[in-house]
């Protein structure tokens, strides 16, 4: 590889990290305002509904509950996966509304990055006081 390849790679690498980290700015805020209007202690899928709603507003493509098949073997399985939001084919977002983030929900998200592809997630917890203690940007590498 010359540095000019390793250049343009570089480049292409910095350019969509920072997509990626513009559409999770628009996650975010989108995810503040339904806080604002919703509140703590709604079922996550109202949460869901209303999120992707916020961002298709905003212009973003959102695929909600998308099928997650799992790779075995080289055997495509669908084993009921299902991601809440995928936003413009790049960042999962996964809902909860619990009393507090436990480990398995951060293994679930890294576990749906490995399984869809992306490299960036973002975990999302509506049941807080305060949104910004219930946010959570995992990287898989």
């Amino acid at each position: 590889m010359n540095k000019t390849t390793e250049s343009r790679e570089t480049s292409e690498k910095g350019f969509e990290k920072e997509i990626i980290n513009q559409i999770t700015e628009k996650i975010i805020g989108a995810a503040i305002n339904v806080h604002r209007e919703l509140g703590p202690g709604l079922l996550e899928s109202a949460y869901e509904i209303c999120l992707a709603y916020e961002l298709a507003e905003m212009g973003l493509s959102v695929e909600r509950q998308r099928p997650l098949p799992v790779l075995y073997k080289r055997v495509r399985l669908d084993c009921g996966y299902r991601l809440d939001l995928l936003v413009e084919n790049k960042v999962v977002v996964e809902l909860k509304s619990v009393e507090k983030i436990e480990p398995i929900h951060v293994a679930q998200v890294l576990s749906y990055l490995k399984l869809s592809g992306c490299s960036v997630g973002l975990l999302i917890n509506f049941n807080v006081k305060i949104l910004k203690y219930g946010i959570k940007r995992l990287v898989f590498d």
